[in-house]
């Protein structure tokens, strides 16, 4: 049976600030939803993804990344534009698509055949090229609700004239989930570095380099299971004296949906009630985040039989 891999992580705490650099007037904003009947801030699955890219391409571990960011021209940098997921791990991951319109415009198509005779030529299309991505992310979504926080700066402009500007902050956690079945990457090995990247992740939220916002995770839950569904995915909550718990998750457990050998709980939530209370059920439970993804990595390599893969020790 195939094999996919769950997670729902829960960020360090900090200001968020806007990631797309997007403004309203003179205020930089950010990205805002209703859930569970508040409004929320967000930070998009595509952000998280582009800070994976760039974890790679930064990392120093000789991994092939085909879209390279140059910080200097503040533009990608394209290694092969006819795209290669065997050589590049963010072609083989996160997919890759380009659209190319016609050679031939539509005004440019011979005239209409006479009556009776089949027209010789279609009308000429566009072609793409295009591979749908193995790792799917979701939104992240703040654990508390936006305020409406906002912070006033100035700043000096020609003729000693002073701009005003407003940015929004909002002093959270976010928590997200992804989801990867390593049978469809042309590098099943390739499902460590994912995972190893998405648990260190750092900046992702972010205004204009001012704002620095760390996405690495405080708490993590892991599912390694033969489950096509999640079943995990948002299960963070917040409870008194901001302790977090993670009650459906437990509820899953108990009810069976989800074989509690299967997950892997690391962070803060280790030491709580609701920790221990997965511990007891027979989840892997550990305080830290590296080593549970460690312990996870080997199982992981043990049942795909990857070949000389080397851990971290």
């Amino acid at each position: 049976m195939t094999l996919h891999l769950f997670g729902n992580i829960l960020t360090s705490y900090g200001t968020a600030a806007n990631n797309r650099g997007e403004n309203e007037g003179n205020i930089t904003t950010l990205q805002k939803i209703l859930w569970k009947g508040e409004v929320h801030t967000t930070v998009s699955a595509e952000a998280i993804r582009w800070a994976l890219r760039y974890y790679w391409q930064t990392a120093d571990n000789n991994y092939q990344v085909n879209r390279r960011w140059d910080d200097s021209t503040n533009d990608n940098i394209w290694e092969n534009q006819n795209f290669d997921d065997t050589t590049f791990i963010d072609d083989d991951v996160l997919g890759f698509m380009r659209a190319e319109g016609a050679k031939t415009e539509a005004s440019d198509k011979p005239e209409k055949p006479a009556k009776g005779k089949s027209k010789d030529k279609e009308t000429p299309k566009g072609t793409t090229t295009a591979k749908r991505g193995v790792l799917e992310v979701t939104r992240a979504v703040s654990m508390t609700p936006y305020a409406g926080d906002l912070t006033f700066n100035s700043a000096s402009g020609k003729k000693g004239r002073t701009s005003l500007y407003g940015t929004e902050v909002h002093a959270t956690c976010y928590q997200y989930g992804f989801a990867l079945t390593p049978n469809r990457l042309k590098d099943q090995s390739r499902i460590i570095t994912v995972l190893e990247g998405l648990t260190s992740l750092g900046e992702v939220g972010g205004n204009h380099s001012r704002f620095l916002y760390d996405f690495s995770p405080d708490c993590i839950v892991l599912r390694w299971t033969h489950d096509f569904s999640p079943r995990l995915l948002y299960s963070f909550e917040e409870g008194e004296d901001s302790e977090i718990t993670a009650p459906e998750l437990i509820r899953r457990v108990e009810a069976k949906d989800i074989e509690a050998k299967e997950l892997w709980v690391a962070g803060s939530i280790a030491n709580s009630e609701d920790g221990k209370k997965l511990k007891e059920l027979g989840a892997n439970v550990t305080p830290g985040i590296k080593a549970a993804v460690q312990n996870l990595n080997q199982t992981i390599a043990q049942d795909l039989q990857l070949p000389q893969l080397e851990l971290t020790k």
